[in-house]
């Protein structure tokens, strides 16, 4: 560690959904970021594990850090929120960070569309960051796949492949609409030709596929953690970019590290492509 290091106050991070599989490892993840120190651990109101310890429940053995529903009182003591929770909680986690100017970065996928007003009025008045996918190289592929839809002519097709655990509830994942929606930007196209459900995402129509038109495709089984390729199928070639994550440390460790960064930022809108500073969008 630098002497500035060393010196640095630490940075005091608020995890909301701490008894969830990302929760436990945003614990496991932290002893890595000797800058930060967890100090508040929210899960529901109706959670069996409020007032126990919170790294008992993960398995981790005491770590004086008691499990609360109250993330107001948290917030009091924090400097920075990780909200992986659930989309149905994202709302309360906005309002909250905002009363508490405190910084807020939501890793939950499956928010609805309903709370964007509020995203956008809470991002006015603190920095936010929101990413369905908070590893690093996931945010890498975004941006290249916004580059090759660009490079590329629409004879090229574009589809999303996205394979998950059985248990994971939205799919397409939040990842994958991603990388459709920088697919889209990257072609100029509207984004409704990405949208699953709306004209033009379903390669299989019967009258055929429009040009531009972006296809998902997802699987949910087993125990897989993560994988996510875009697939551009053109005339005689075919390119392919894939990320498959094998350990769900990834995601907590860029959640960590895109948290302490946010903490320096101002009022805004963020993602991890910012955080990275390679970001391609305008």
């Amino acid at each position: 560690m630098t002497p500035a290091a060393q010196h640095a106050p630490l940075v005091r991070v608020v995890l909301v959904g701490v008894t969830g599989r990302m929760g436990g490892a945003l614990l496991r993840a932290a002893p890595a970021f000797p800058q930060l120190v967890v100090t508040g651990a929210i899960a529901s109101a109706a959670s069996l594990a409020l007032g126990r310890d919170a790294g008992e429940v993960g398995g981790l053995g005491v770590m004086n850090l008691t499990v609360s529903s109250d993330l107001p009182a948290a917030l009091a003591q924090g400097d920075v929120a990780l909200d992986f929770s659930h989309a149905s909680a994202a709302a309360a986690s906005l309002a909250a960070c905002r009363t508490a100017r405190k910084p807020l970065l939501i890793g939950t996928s499956g928010l609805p569309e309903a709370l964007e007003p509020q995203i956008a009025a809470a991002a006015r008045e603190i920095p936010l960051l929101i990413a369905a996918n908070t590893s690093l190289g996931a945010a890498l592929l975004t941006e290249l796949t916004r580059a090759a839809a660009q490079a590329l002519p629409l004879s090229f097709d574009v589809d999303v492949l996205d394979l998950h655990h059985r248990q994971k509830a939205d799919a397409p994942s939040g990842t994958a609409l991603a990388l459709g929606r920088a697919a889209a930007e990257g072609r100029g196209v509207p984004l409704e030709a990405f949208l699953p459900g709306t004209s033009g995402a379903s390669p299989g129509r019967a009258e055929g596929r429009p040009p531009g038109a972006i296809g998902f495709a997802a699987v949910r089984a087993g125990d897989l953690i993560g994988e996510h390729t875009v697939l551009f199928t053109g005339p005689g070639e075919a390119l392919s970019l894939t990320h498959r994550a094998s350990d769900r440390a990834v995601f907590a460790h860029g959640a960590l590290a895109g948290a302490l960064w946010l903490r320096s930022q101002p009022p805004g809108r963020y993602a991890m492509c910012d955080f990275l500073g390679f970001k391609t969008a305008t």
